[in-house]
């Protein structure tokens, strides 16, 4: 069975990896890292800090191995057993900046011993795989956290059409929210020259709505947990294949 190694921040959509797992047959093992749950770019910089990854990278390892070897010893059985690792949190990541997610992904990869990527380099890996260029974002971010995105995509070669910002300060905030919000959410920041919607936050459940989200708009959408566990599995080197999570899981 593939196994995904997901490093999350704090505490608010997480239960939508096990649900993912569920219905996908591989295994997404989740770890925490903690710090401040504001969207604001200092507390977000300390977030996605590699002393901080380098700690996710130590938990996820012990809890791959069973949490019963020694650090040293962890490492070197999860190099066997876990397929990739994905830091599943966006503004974490994007707010470095596009050298810096890459740079940030490296050392990642180098720590846990497989490929590694972010959930911000899981969104320009969804939109090249189905062939988007123009997009438009649904962010629940204050608004001078969702042009850092924006900024990283334009540098990832995607062209933002449209971008809406709900200015929610924190993480536990946008994890409260209900399905009917979040299709607000994305109905209203759509656009018609986008070939497909992002919703870029990992503290949002969207996986139960996004079926529904994308059947109004007619185009494909990308959300940040959709697109994490996507692109693990494919740094991993399995393609599955799901009609309950998005067009993006219906193309091998």
């Amino acid at each position: 069975m593939t196994t995904i190694g997901i490093i999350y921040p704090d505490h608010a959509a997480e239960d939508e990896y096990p649900t993912a797992a569920d219905r996908l047959g591989v295994r997404l093992p989740v770890v925490h890292i903690y710090g401040t749950d504001l969207h604001a770019v200092p507390e977000l910089l300390d977030l996605g800090s590699p002393e901080k990854l380098a700690e996710g990278v130590g938990r996820l390892l012990a809890t791959v191995a069973g949490g019963s070897a020694v650090a040293a010893g962890a490492a070197a059985h999860s190099a066997e057993t876990v397929g990739a690792v994905v830091w599943a949190c966006t503004s974490g990541s994007f707010v470095y900046g596009y050298a810096g997610v890459r740079q940030q992904a490296d050392q990642l990869a180098e720590a846990a011993g497989v490929p590694a990527a972010s959930t911000s380099q899981s969104f320009v890996a969804a939109a090249s795989s189905l062939g988007v260029r123009r997009v438009a974002v649904a962010a629940s971010y204050p608004e001078e956290v969702a042009v850092l995105f924006t900024d990283f995509l334009a540098a990832s070669g995607i062209d933002v059409v449209a971008r809406g910002s709900a200015g929610i300060d924190t993480a536990a905030e946008v994890g409260s929210l209900e399905s009917a919000r979040v299709m607000d959410l994305a109905l209203q920041n759509d656009h018609p020259a986008a070939e497909a919607l992002l919703i870029p936050d990992t503290a949002m459940h969207t996986l139960e709505v996004l079926p529904a989200i994308e059947a109004r708009l007619g185009k494909p959408v990308f959300t940040a947990n959709q697109v994490t566990i996507w692109h693990g599995l494919r740094l991993a080197g399995s393609s599955v294949v799901s009609d309950r999570l998005g067009a993006l899981f219906t193309r091998v």
